[in-house]
């Protein structure tokens, strides 16, 4: 079995990468973001179907994004505390 400083590295490595993705999750909500705009400047009072359902699945993606930065915000949480436990 890993020695306590070998455990406190790794969940401090996991925990630097899962702060990246984070970040990275942040940059791709914020260019959905964008992209939705893009899209209602383009579209203005277009009452199309498939636009409407574009904007819904845009707006979709931009929550689940935001859902899973916050699973990852979790899971650094709770690694922190287990490592500060040991």
């Amino acid at each position: 079995m890993a020695g306590v400083e070998e455990v406190r590295a790794g969940i401090a490595l996991a925990n630097q990468k899962a702060s990246e993705s984070v970040a990275a999750l942040q940059q791709a909500s914020m260019s959905l973001e964008e992209a939705q705009q893009a899209l209602a400047d383009a579209t203005q009072g277009s009452g199309q179907e498939e636009i409407m359902q574009a904007h819904g699945m845009l707006a979709e993606a931009t929550q689940s994004l935001s859902g899973v930065q916050g699973t990852i915000n979790a899971s650094i949480s709770s690694t922190e505390g287990y490592a500060g436990r040991l």
